[in-house]
C-alpha cells in the first residue's frame, strides 16, 4: 500500500503545472471556509463580550436607531421623563439608570476628532450602579465622583499617542463640543470596544454643553429577580405601546435583553458563516470537477501503462487504489495549501482591520476540528471526484490497453 502512495505522489509530481491548476478549486473553497470562519468565530468572540457588561439581570430601553453606534446615541426622537415615570411604575423592577449618549467634537494636542460622550449620573446610587453594569475599572487615576464638574474619565484607546498624535495624561485639559474639561482618569481596557473609545463625564456638565432639557438617550433597568426579566420586558414592551397609541410591531422604541441582544449578533454571524459555506461549496464542486477531468485524462493518458501494470500481474483492485490514492492526494493537497493560506489571510485581514480601527475587535480564532475537518473533507472530495475514472481504469483490458 505504501508503494502506492509513493507511484501516485510520482505521477502528481510529473504533471508538474497541471496538478496545481487541478487543485485550485480546492484550495481556493478551503481557504475561503478556514478564513472567514475563523475570522468570524473570532468575531463572534469578540462582539459577545460587548453584552458581558450587562448582567443577566439588566436590560436597555432605547428610541429607534437611525445609524450605528452606541444604544440609543442615535435615536433620533429621544426617550423622556414621561417615558421614565412609566417605566418606573412596573413591578419587579429594583433600580433605573437614565444615561445620556452623545457624539461629541474632541479637541487635543490641536487634533479633532468625534467620539462618544457618556454622562455619568449625579446620585451615589446612580453612579455606583453604572460603574457596576458596565464593569468600569480605573487602569490610571480615579473615577468620577458626584461633586465633580468640568472632569472627565477617558476610555482605554485615549491612552494611545497615535489618537490625538500627542500622549493624553492625567491633568491635561481636553476640549468637548469646545469647552474645556480635565482628564483625570483612564479606564482599564474593557472587553467592549465602545467603553473603550468613550468620554465619561457628570450629566450636568453633558446637559449644559449639548443644550439638553427633557432628553433621555438610554435607560439601564436592573429586575430584581433575573428569572423574570423577560416577563418585564414585555410588560415594559406593552405599556409603552400602549402610551405611545402603537401596534404590536409597529414599535418606535427598543426594550432589550441581553439574551435577545447576543441572539440578533449570532442569528447575523449564522447567516454570514451559511453564505461563506455556500461559497465555499461551488468552490468545492468546482474543485471536484477538475479533478475528475484530470483523472479521465490521466488514464487517457496512461492506458498503455495500465496494460502493463495488468500483464505483469496487477488485479483491478491494484489500479483502482493507485488512481483513488492519487485523486485523493490532489484533494489532501489543495486542502493542506488551502488551510495554510487561509489562516494567512485570516491574521492578515485581522491585524489590517485592527489596526485601522485602533482596536482589537477583529480575532483569528483557530479551531482545530474545522482545519482537520477541512483537509479530511478535501480528501474526500477528492477520493469522490477520482472514483469514476478509477474505476474505468481498472477495467481496461490488458490487452486492448497494450494495443493503444
Amino acid at each position: 500500500m505504501v508503494n502506492y502512495f509513493f507511484l501516485a505522489f510520482r505521477n502528481i509530481r510529473k504533471k508538474g503545472i497541471r496538478s496545481w491548476l487541478t487543485i485550485l478549486g480546492i484550495f481556493i473553497g478551503v481557504t475561503a471556509v478556514v478564513s472567514l470562519i475563523s475570522l468570524g468565530n473570532g468575531l463572534e468572540t469578540a462582539i459577545t463580550s460587548q453584552f458581558a457588561a450587562l448582567s443577566t439581570d439588566r436590560l436597555l430601553i432605547t428610541n429607534a436607531e437611525a445609524g450605528f453606534g452606541p444604544p440609543g446615541s442615535t435615536a433620533i426622537k429621544k426617550l423622556s421623563e414621561h417615558d421614565l415615570e412609566l417605566i418606573e411604575s412596573i413591578q419587579g423592577i429594583k433600580r433605573i439608570t437614565p444615561r445620556l449618549i452623545r457624539v461629541a467634537k474632541v479637541e487635543f494636542n490641536d487634533v479633532a476628532n468625534f467620539d462618544f460622550v457618556g454622562s455619568a449620573p449625579e446620585e451615589q446610587d446612580g453612579l455606583e450602579a453604572l460603574y457596576e453594569a458596565f464593569n468600569l475599572k480605573i487602569e490610571e487615576g480615579r473615577l468620577l465622583r458626584i461633586e465633580d464638574r468640568g472632569k472627565i474619565v477617558l476610555g482605554d484607546d485615549f491612552a494611545n499617542p497615535n489618537r490625538f498624535g500627542k500622549q493624553i495624561r492625567l491633568g491635561d485639559k481636553i476640549k468637548i463640543q469646545s469647552k474645556e474639561f480635565e482628564v483625570i482618569g483612564f479606564l482599564k481596557r474593557s472587553g467592549t470596544f465602545i467603553i473603550n473609545s468613550a468620554i465619561i463625564m457628570p450629566e450636568e456638565d453633558m446637559k449644559d454643553i449639548f443644550n439638553i432639557n427633557d432628553e433621555i438617550d438610554l435607560i439601564v433597568v436592573q429586575v430584581k429577580n433575573p428569572g423574570e426579566i423577560e416577563s418585564i420586558a414585555k410588560n415594559m414592551e406593552r405599556k409603552l405601546r400602549k402610551d405611545r397609541n402603537l401596534k404590536e410591531g409597529e414599535e418606535d422604541f427598543s426594550v432589550q435583553t441581553p439574551v435577545q441582544s447576543l441572539e440578533s449578533v449570532n442569528t447575523i454571524l449564522n447567516i454570514i458563516n451559511l453564505v461563506v459555506s455556500g461559497i465555499a461549496a461551488i468552490s468545492l464542486f468546482i474543485g471536484g470537477i477538475g479533478i475528475a477531468n484530470t483523472m479521465f485524462t490521466s488514464v487517457l493518458e496512461r492506458t498503455r501503462e495500465i496494460g502493463i501494470m495488468k500483464a505483469i500481474g496487477a488485479k483491478n483492485r491494484d489500479v483502482l487504489a493507485i488512481f483513488l490514492i492519487e485523486s485523493g492526494l490532489l484533494g489532501l493537497v489543495g486542502g493542506i495549501v488551502g488551510v495554510a493560506f487561509g489562516l494567512s489571510l485570516a491574521f492578515l485581514v485581522s491585524t489590517l482591520a485592527n489596526s485601522a480601527l485602533n482596536n482589537n475587535l477583529f480575532q483569528v480564532s483557530i479551531s482545530l476540528p474545522l482545519l482537520i475537518g477541512s483537509v479530511s473533507f478535501s480528501f474526500l472530495i477528492g477520493i469522490v471526484s477520482g472514483l469514476i475514472p478509477a474505476y474505468q481504469a481498472s477495467k481496461l483490458n490488458p490487452v486492448d490497453a497494450l494495443r493503444k
